[in-house]
């Protein structure tokens, strides 16, 4: 079973300092990750403990099948999970390679299912949110469609055809992975400027979080189709406006998670998911793809975060500065409206990437943009760029990761002794609640442990595609779509 103890150690304030060497690190975030990889794969079908009856590749979200039901797949939610078990086979864990296999012939075949969305003539079937478990379609009523599914599963995807491009494998890549990839980028390239529900399913509108990840989709999928000897001509001319229209959602100081909607500050996990989703260990500390470290991703957590301080109970007596639980936005309601594992593990994982950029580069900047942010943490906080030898540098940097080891600890303080996970924990008391052993939740687990041990994905290229057009335009590129089929590996 899981346990968060060897976690709480190995992010507990002070313990990622030079006192341990890395690989000690290392093994101790591998023990825990463990654990909640194990809770992923009995979600995952057909040989998953927890999910009886599931075809072979299929991420079932929670075993729960009433009060909430949520024994169906998500392309999203599978897309995410999976991505995290690609980067987690690609460090290493070469016993993940069957099940992801699995996962890519099931989406071969979700890919041709007809159902309320649509089908896969014009594309438009792929934003179809869930299907049955045995690759059937869901057709009773719900919030469709959702366009963040087609980008996350190229994401997805790509990583895995990378790392086949680079043991020499491009014809099977070829074969097996480009004609899914290929449907999916073409989806994005065609239909990204239309509205559609966000990834809570309850607005209709433009989301961030889509739009964030329709960005890097179109961006590594023309790098990935270049590899392969392709084209993808959609990606090309589509990736400037979709990032153009991205910076929309800024306000000057937050994110505003969802156009089109009302009766909401706009302060959403959605912001936090999508930058840690825009993460690239290669970039600078970059404002327009609102990498974890730049000034407006760390502005917009402070102000998320915030929101989230003085109503829930379990937050009581905590000032700016310190980790709380946090939930999806302030106004939610759903199942009592509580703070959710995965935001609150993803408010750490933001921390943690932005601790690897600033490593990585050497040096840290505090504009008026960030100033609040830092001046919580560090009160003497002023603005100006503070070198890796500067005391300024090492007093921020210490205070940044002991916050963000502070969401942990509060993950860990509300997960019960047998590790579980589940979708929420009570705003009052912090117990347990809705779905049961939520994939998502160990997903972020696993995630959140990786960055906090300093290990990280391969770079998607957003240094090299960071130039916002001087017009935005609603454009949308003519999208073509065959029927996938995956033969041998």
């Amino acid at each position: 079973m899981l346990t968060l103890n060897v976690l709480t150690a190995l992010l507990a304030p002070g313990v990622l300092s030079s006192a341990l060497p890395a690989h000690d690190l290392h093994a101790r975030a591998d023990l825990d990750a463990a654990g909640a990889l194990k809770g992923i794969l009995n979600n995952i079908g057909a040989d998953g403990s927890a999910v009886s009856g599931a075809s072979a590749g299929i991420v079932v979200a929670s075993p729960s099948k009433s009060n909430p039901d949520y024994f169906y797949t998500w392309t999203r939610d599978a897309a995410l999970t999976f991505k995290v078990l690609i980067d987690e086979f690609i460090a290493g864990d070469d016993s993940l390679e069957s099940t992801i296999h699995d996962y890519i012939s099931a989406q071969a075949k979700l890919q041709a299912v007809s159902n309320p969305s649509g089908d896969l003539s014009d594309g438009k079937g792929l934003a179809e949110p869930k299907y049955n478990v045995d690759l059937s379609a869901f057709t009773g009523a719900w919030g469709r469609p959702q366009r963040d599914g087609p980008a996350l599963r190229a994401t997805a995807l790509i990583a895995y055809g990378n790392h086949l491009i680079s043991t020499k494998k491009e014809s099977v890549v070829k074969s097996n992975i480009w004609p899914i990839v290929q449907n999916d980028l073409s989806y994005v390239a065609q239909y990204w400027n239309q509205t559609g529900f966000d990834l809570w399913e309850e607005v209709q509108g433009s989301s961030f979080f889509t739009i964030a990840a329709q960005h890097r989709a179109l961006v590594e999928g023309s790098a990935f189709a270049k590899a392969l000897g392709e084209t993808c001509e959609g990606c090309d001319s589509q990736a400037p406006q979709v990032l153009c229209f991205l910076q929309s959602f800024w306000n000057g100081k937050a994110v505003v998670s969802n156009l089109g909607s009302s009766g909401r500050t706009g302060l959403d996990a959605n912001s936090v998911l999508a930058s840690i989703g825009n993460f690239d260990p290669k970039a600078t500390c970059d404002d327009v793809t609102f990498q974890p470290c730049s000034a407006r991703a760390l502005s917009n957590h402070k102000l998320y975060v915030d929101s989230f301080r003085s109503i829930y109970d379990v937050n009581s007596g905590k000032k700016a500065g310190s980790a709380v639980a946090v939930g999806r936005y302030a106004e939610d309601t759903y199942q009592g409206g509580n703070p959710w594992y995965l935001t609150t593990l993803a408010a750490a994982e933001q921390l943690y990437d932005a601790l690897y950029q600033w490593d990585q580069q050497g040096s840290l900047a505090i504009t008026e943009t960030s100033l609040p942010f830092f001046k919580d943490l560090v009160s003497s906080a002023a603005t100006g760029n503070y070198s890796k030898s500067s005391d300024t540098y090492t007093s921020v940097t210490k205070a940044v990761k002991t916050y963000a080891d502070g969401f942990v600890a509060v993950v860990n303080k509300y997960t019960p002794s047998s590790g579980a996970l589940a979708e929420q924990f009570t705003r009052a008391n912090g117990t347990p609640a809705s779905a049961s052993d939520l994939t998502w939740s160990y997903a972020a687990f696993v995630s959140a442990a990786r960055r906090g041990a300093g290990k990280v994905p391969a770079s998607w290229g957003a240094s090299s595609a960071n130039k916002v057009p001087s017009k935005c335009e609603g454009s949308s590129a003519k999208g073509s779509y065959t029927t996938p089929k995956v033969g041998s590996w």
